[in-house]
């Protein structure tokens, strides 16, 4: 499962507790469109049942159908074997570049979700996990410090398997049994 997201420097405020009458203020100061791009790939080796992540950022940059094709030939330099990739029906998921890496790897399929079923999707639930859990009133100066906060919380959740558990679960997936 792979999926593409943003995160601004705009914080997402969340209700947070403070000593009585002093209301906690968030400064910030983003300009329209700052953000950190990023793409992630939740993987599932089904011999072995095991869950792995894939990541990687791009500050102030957005995701094109060639940084998504390099994504994947990331991918498939890491993975062994027939490699089923699931993801939505986003423009970047097609073209010229797309259709180059399918062409010199016959091993991988494309297959696409259901319009409009991003619950469906793991890898959304990464998302959540990190802007309305981990990032939430956070307000970075920068993209540079964003980017640097947002390292560490992926590289921990690749980690914890019971994490990347969670977020299979959360999208209603089963996992298979192994062999």
């Amino acid at each position: 499962m792979l999926d593409e997201s943003g995160l601004l420097l705009t914080p997402l405020v969340r209700r947070t507790l403070a000593p009585t009458g002093r209301t906690p203020r968030l400064v910030h100061r983003a300009r329209h469109r700052q953000k950190v791009s990023l793409i992630a790939a939740l993987t599932l080796s089904p011999r072995r049942r095991r869950l792995g992540l894939y990541f990687r950022s791009a500050p102030d940059q957005y995701f094109t159908q060639d940084t998504v094709a390099a994504f994947v030939r990331h991918l498939l330099r890491h993975l062994r074997g027939r490699v089923i990739l699931v993801w939505d029906g986003w423009s970047g998921h097609r073209g010229p570049a797309i259709r180059a890496v399918c062409a010199a790897h016959p091993r991988l399929e494309l297959v696409s979700l259901p319009a409009y079923a991003p619950e469906l999707n793991p890898v959304e639930h990464l998302w959540t996990h990190l802007k309305w859990g981990e990032l939430c009133n956070f307000a970075p100066h920068d993209t540079a410090e964003l980017n640097a906060a947002v390292q560490p919380l992926l590289r921990r959740a690749a980690r914890d398997r019971n994490r990347l558990r969670s977020f299979w679960k959360g999208a209603k997936l089963h996992l298979p049994r192994g062999r």
